[in-house]
């Protein structure tokens, strides 16, 4: 059996493991790249993998980093925003608080139909010069046991065995975690939660769920259904998500103690669920059942990992690694960052430059990323049906989102330990504030629906907001980088005054166990406006 050898050995050709691929070959183009994928190409279109919907850092990724901007603009969905409706047991969804954006705000995210956008991914990073070999099955893996072996990978294809030695060793695999079952890196948190979801072969078109001139009037254009739509209850959220080939993907994402896994983990039960907490969906699903291509469900999703980037040339990415929750989108974002920072390393290497201490650097910032994120979802699902509480938390988190860590993305500045250094005491700052406003919040709205009028609540009407969104693509040089980065962080300090403003006004705010918080003067709204 003849022994083949690369510099770096993928294993697995999903989503973290292609794009990996495609940015080595782009950035680090001497070297050799293998990719190994248990699945056969091409994948099915639509009912194949979860994860459509995308945000800022991951579309800048796939957009500017990887250059796959023409294929996300003629064979993709740009997407409309997240779009929220407060709708727990509404079938008049028109006549319910509705949060988003009215017109396409300029940095744009993608709505991914994965069997399409993976079978680009493997031809493109062949077309670059890396080796994608589908229906691999691995075997066995041998790490080097010193810094100059190679790491050894068995694996078979149509029956065959092969032998592949790599000097770098990425596990890609997804929740199969080659890597991380044989090092024993699992790690649990405390995020409980399930999720359910599936495809049908037919257009949701939630524009047509009324008539009502002034509700079909809100948005320019009117196509509510580009949008990752959120139908929000206490303990749970529903998405729905339109794919480029034309199908629909919907999801549900609940509190394991609020709506147990058993209630929805057939389509059958699904459908049951909707019926009884978001019936207008039910109604419009109910009418399509024999276009169902797909069901799937899964429990406890959200892990943690104890290690994820080594000094002895092996690192996890995606899934692999670490998932936090789909509530936001921000699974493609780790694997863009995970994705940077181990080309980063690997980068070093090639250059005969001693990496450990970049691996470790790179990696507690990676987990801090993770830490800060996990914030924004851990205890919080009862929380997701208030209609008044609820979009506090969402124009928030999105502040926190676009304000901090996007910066660092966008400006290529992941790997600048120096930059991060200076601004180590603001950061920790604004991490601080940003777990006592989760805290808060979710004290203040408990499990209540709250108040939920028929209203759009435009978060263009916010000008800082749409502007906080667009100067993510501004080119800044470090200096001027670090300044706006101080500046977000004071105008979050100003944005969580209000809130605790707006708490303390509308009910009580117990503040003892909430240092950041009560450090702060409470003020009446300015950036939130009078739309709360």
């Amino acid at each position: 059996m003849q022994t083949e050898h690369s510099d770096v050995l993928i294993l697995g050709g999903g989503l973290a493991g292609l794009t990996l691929a495609i940015q080595l070959r782009r950035e680090l183009p001497t070297l050799t790249v293998r990719v190994l994928e248990r699945n056969r190409h091409p994948v099915p279109e639509a009912a194949f993998k979860v994860g459509e919907s995308s945000v800022e850092i991951g579309a800048h990724y796939f957009e500017s980093v990887l250059g796959l901007k023409a294929h996300l603009n003629d064979r993709q969905l740009r997407k409309f925003g997240f779009r929220f409706f407060f709708s727990e047991g509404r079938d008049d969804v028109d006549r319910t608080t509705e949060l988003g954006v009215s017109e396409v705000l300029p940095t744009p995210s993608y709505q991914l139909d994965r069997g399409i956008f993976e079978n680009y991914l493997a031809e493109h990073a062949a077309e670059l010069g890396a080796e994608f070999i589908d229906g691999a099955t691995v075997r066995t893996i041998e790490l080097a046991t010193n810094g100059s072996a190679s790491h050894s990978v068995s694996f078979t294809r149509d029956g065959t065995e092969h032998a592949a030695q790599a000097r770098w060793l990425i596990d890609a695999s997804g929740r199969a975690g080659l890597l991380k079952r044989k090092l024993d890196l699992a790690e649990s948190n405390a995020h409980d939660v399930n999720a359910i979801w599936f495809r049908i072969d037919q257009r949701i078109t939630i524009d047509d769920w009324s008539d009502d001139p002034a509700w079909c009037s809100r948005c320019t254009p009117a196509e509510r259904w580009r949008s990752t739509n959120h139908l929000c209850g206490p303990g749970y959220w529903a998405w729905l998500i339109p794919l480029s080939s034309g199908s629909h993907s919907v999801g549900i994402v609940a509190d394991a103690g609020l709506h147990p896994l058993e209630t929805i983990n057939t389509f059958d039960k699904a459908m049951a669920w909707f019926a009884e907490h978001q019936p207008r969906l039910y109604r419009e699903l109910d009418g399509h059942r024999e276009h169902l291509q797909d069901f799937a469900f899964l429990r406890h999703f959200s892990h943690g990992c104890k290690q994820v980037f080594s000094r002895d040339r092996w690192a996890l990415t995606g899934d692999a690694g670490l998932f936090l929750d789909p509530f936001y989108s921000p699974g493609s974002d780790f694997i863009a960052i995970g994705n940077t920072y181990i080309t980063a390393l690997i980068g070093r290497d090639s250059r005969g430059e001693n990496f450990a201490r970049e691996a470790r650097i790179y990696e507690q910032l990676y987990f801090s990323f993770y830490r800060n994120t996990l914030a924004l979802y851990e205890g919080q699902y009862p929380m997701f049906g208030h209609a008044e509480f609820m979009p506090l938390k969402v124009t928030w988190d999105y502040a926190y989102y676009w304000g901090v860590l996007c910066q660092f993305f966008f400006q290529r500045r992941l790997t600048d330990v120096a930059l991060f250094m200076r601004l180590q005491q603001p950061l920790a700052a604004s991490e601080a504030l940003n777990r006592d406003v989760q805290l808060l919040l979710r004290r203040a709205a408990g499990s209540a629906i709250g108040k939920n009028p028929t209203q759009m609540m435009d978060q263009c009407q916010r000008p800082w907001f749409v502007e906080l969104n667009r100067g993510l693509r501004d080119s800044l040089d470090v200096v001027a980088l670090e300044q706006r980065i101080r500046d977000n962080i004071t105008m979050l300090d100003n944005l969580a005054a209000e809130i605790l403003g707006y708490v303390q006004a509308n009910g009580s705010a117990e503040l003892d166990d909430l240092p950041a918080l009560a450090a702060l003067s409470p003020r009446a709204p300015h950036l939130l406006g009078t739309s709360i």
